[in-house]
């Protein structure tokens, strides 16, 4: 008789053990599939830069060195985005990842504030869509990240609860997924308000 009483509470200990890490993976899959999408938002925006600066180009030849600084930020952002697949607990990737963000959106504002001194550029139709594309783009990212914020909050927060976080480390979650939050979150939480 006792010795099924030891033979359930293993097998109940066992079957626990499974739901937390098939938990585990579950959280951490949703995770690793919302960063999936703001990659490609990202990549998106990356795409739609040289097309922008392009088209403002032959408009803004006097304003070289804010379309190498867009071209330049944009470069920098897509290679720090490469280095960040697939390794979302490395908080230095992820935080370089958010300071190429806000670079690339700094440059962006400053050929924003160049491109309204053109009227011509600004009601070109190319110029137009392209900077639609771009808001759509930035509204996109902004929803991408916060779904993946809300992922890795929930996976964190169960590999930190107990008794996940006795079998967490066992199962080979030993790290937290980072957060991703640009420094000047509050701006960019509001809708960007680009005007060609």
């Amino acid at each position: 008789m006792e010795f099924y009483i030891f033979l359930g509470i293993v097998a109940v200990v066992v079957i626990y053990a499974i739901v937390i890490y098939n938990n585990l993976v579950q959280y951490k899959n949703r995770g690793e599939n919302a960063f999936s999408q703001i990659d490609v938002q990202l990549k998106r925006r990356y795409d739609l830069i040289p097309n922008l600066v392009e088209t403002a180009k032959g408009y803004l030849s006097h304003e070289r060195e804010t379309l190498e600084a867009v071209i330049a930020a944009r470069n920098d952002a897509a290679g720090t985005l490469g280095k960040l697949a697939g390794n979302l607990t490395d908080t230095s990737s992820m935080q370089s990842l958010a300071a190429a963000e806000t670079a690339l959106g700094g440059a962006l504002g400053r050929m924003q504030i160049a491109v309204e001194a053109y009227p011509d550029l600004k009601a070109s139709a190319n110029m137009t869509q392209l900077s639609e594309e771009l808001t759509s783009t930035e509204n996109k990212v902004a929803f991408s990240r916060q779904a993946y914020n809300d992922a890795v909050t929930a996976y964190n927060t169960y590999r930190q609860s107990f008794p996940p976080l006795i079998f967490a480390s066992i199962f080979g979650h030993k790290q937290d997924l980072n957060m991703l939050e640009f420094a000047d979150r509050e701006k960019l939480e509001e809708a960007p308000k680009v005007a060609f």
